[in-house]
């Protein structure tokens, strides 16, 4: 995949002349206001990059950006009063009930979808099948052993479940409950820290199942396989009589998540131009992972992959940009 997005010398000094370049002239009207427009950085990668090449192109229309760095959920708490002007990657099968209060307070809106294509669960290295005999049905994880293989000195005698950072949350403690399982949910303190974690694992054979989420890299490097749930329906969520455990609410898969751009809600009145861009602006898969891995497993800067892909990528960008300024 990383192939895909091969960083030759001349492409690199091409994108860091872009960093330089005059912005595209699109009338005195735009900028509409010499304010910054604040975009938010979370604490995973692919937000990076959906977020960095969102402001690059801003910067070629003429506006000034700057990135500020907030956690998931915390970040809504600025989007609310405008300390914050934009997010562009929220997952709703994350967010909890951040996001709905936050929409139904007013002070936060929705701009779009981004459009990736995600799904979020429990996965494992496909060696974990000789460990815990069953997998990928999520039953074999109610095996005394499997729970004890899976367990640390922190968890016994449950298994341990390597979950999402605090930040992001997550939906393995209902998972657990609700499945009945003898296991326990253990964050990890970052993105950095999940991934190494698993890498390390598999080069050891070492037990282990975490919360995880495509599109990512890791698939590329390590064969990996998803634990499979019962299939979702919006009543595992409050009827406990759907389901296997007829005492429990959450006894399923997660939903695959939608993923939508969200801003403050005076943005479009302020920026109206931006905030139409960014209701124009999308994010694919394809695109996302090759960039993910150059800058996470091949070491180039978030700055020079998110410059490159929008010096190759113009003929995309620029319908954004001109059905934006109309």
């Amino acid at each position: 995949m990383f192939s895909a997005l091969r960083l030759s010398a001349a492409t690199i000094a091409l994108s860091l002349l872009g960093t330089l370049a005059i912005p595209l002239a699109y009338g005195a009207s735009i900028p509409e206001t010499k304010e910054p427009i604040k975009l938010t950085l979370n604490e995973w990668t692919g937000q990076h990059v959906t977020t960095k090449i969102a402001g690059i192109i801003l910067e070629r229309m003429g506006y000034k950006v700057e990135y500020v760095t907030a956690g998931y959920l915390p970040q809504f708490t600025a989007l609310s009063d405008g300390t914050a002007d934009a997010a562009l990657e929220i997952w709703l099968s994350n967010i909890g009930e951040t996001w709905p209060k936050a929409k139904e307070s007013g002070k936060v809106v929705e701009v779009g979808d981004l459009g990736l294509k995600a799904r979020e669960g429990w996965l494992y290295p496909s060696y974990m099948k000789d460990i815990c005999p069953g997998l990928p049905n999520w039953e074999a994880l109610k095996s005394s052993a499997c729970a004890q293989a899976l367990a640390t000195a922190d968890t016994l005698p449950k298994g341990r479940i390597l979950d999402y950072p605090p930040d992001w949350g997550s939906h393995s403690e209902a998972m657990i409950k609700g499945l009945d399982l003898q296991l326990q949910a253990v964050s990890a303190g970052s993105e950095g820290a999940l991934v190494s974690e698993l890498k390390a694992a598999a080069l050891k054979k070492t037990p282990i199942i975490a919360m995880f989420w495509s599109p990512h890299w890791l698939f590329n490097e390590l064969d990996l396989e998803w634990v499979e749930m019962p299939k979702y329906e919006p009543a595992c969520m409050d009827d406990p009589k759907w389901g296997p455990n007829p005492n429990e609410v959450g006894d399923c898969a997660l939903p695959n998540s939608e993923i939508i751009k969200v801003a403050w809600s005076g943005m479009e009145k302020k920026w109206p131009a931006a905030y139409r861009f960014l209701q124009n602006y999308q994010m694919t898969d394809e695109a996302q992972i090759p960039m993910i891995s150059a800058i996470d497993v091949h070491n180039h800067t978030l700055d020079e992959v998110a410059q490159a892909w929008v010096e190759k990528n113009k003929d995309t960008w620029q319908k954004w940009v001109d059905a934006a300024v109309k």
